[in-house]
């Protein structure tokens, strides 16, 4: 295990059972600097989320950062500043390998932000599924004030908040607090500090209320729709449809709505 000079294990990771269910809280674990993420810290993340993937009873996952202040402060620049060549190639790899490994999770992740959310921070936050922000958080892609661009992940970006947006955060290097992040499509909801584990479980509920199997068919024609045309993500939504079929799943989550409905309410 990847661990820090107090060897403290760089990423922790607990698991939560729940009934047949399987719920995984990932925290980057370095708080004294903001959570900031070596070389080492990414192949502890891709490592944590590699094995998760393997676990067939897990139905939804957390990334979080420790400690109040910062979700994911960026790179570790004391690191980088040294870099050669290649050595950069293998950083910068690292930051890829760490953001793949939650994209390909086949189940949904929700990033958890409790603060600073920079740089490789929120190329991680963006590789996740769905984002919930407190008040207090900033956000930003300085990578240009260090002399290099803002690339690997940052791709997703135009996607989530528009190329103007895109262009303005990699160009400026400024950052943006959490309430301008919402509006720009970055976060999906905003809450005080003090509401953030219960707006995270509201949805960790939500998609626990959904079909196992549904939700991990749901997970991969979502990355399947970002490189289809229009015509091709429908016809693959009806492949998955159709294989959705092939359990009892949908014929009984269906038969219970139906009873609940005919239930007299008290």
């Amino acid at each position: 295990m990847n661990r820090d000079s107090n060897h403290n294990p760089l990423v922790v990771v607990r698991m939560e059972v729940r009934e047949a269910a399987h719920v995984a809280y990932v925290t980057v674990n370095n708080p004294e600097r903001r959570n900031v993420l070596g070389i080492a810290g990414k192949k502890a993340l891709t490592q944590a989320f590699k094995q998760l993937a393997r676990d067939k009873l897990l139905r939804v996952a957390v990334l979080t950062g420790a400690g109040e202040r910062s979700f994911i402060a960026g790179a570790d620049l004391a690191e980088m500043k040294g870099l050669t060549p290649k050595g950069a190639k293998e950083e910068h790899t690292w930051t890829h390998r760490a953001c793949e490994s939650l994209r390909a999770l086949p189940v949904p992740v929700i990033a958890r932000i409790n603060g600073y959310c920079f740089g490789a921070g929120m190329e991680l936050a963006a590789s996740c599924d769905m984002r919930i922000g407190v008040t207090t958080a900033k956000f930003g892609m300085p990578e240009v004030r260090f002399g290099i661009p803002s690339g690997m992940e940052a791709c997703l970006l135009p996607q989530l908040i528009g190329w103007g947006k895109t262009r303005e955060l990699v160009y400026t290097g400024d950052h943006i607090d959490a309430a301008e992040a919402q509006r720009c499509g970055f976060l999906e909801k905003l809450v005080e500090p003090d509401a953030l584990d219960v707006a995270v479980e509201q949805w960790v509920t939500s998609i626990l209320a959904a079909g196992p199997r549904a939700i991990r068919l749901q997970k991969k024609l979502v990355r399947d729709w970002e490189r289809m045309t229009i015509s091709q993500a429908v016809q693959a939504g009806i492949k998955a449809c159709v294989e959705a079929r092939k359990t009892d799943e949908p014929k009984q989550l269906m038969q219970a709505f139906l009873d609940r409905k005919r239930s007299p309410r008290a």
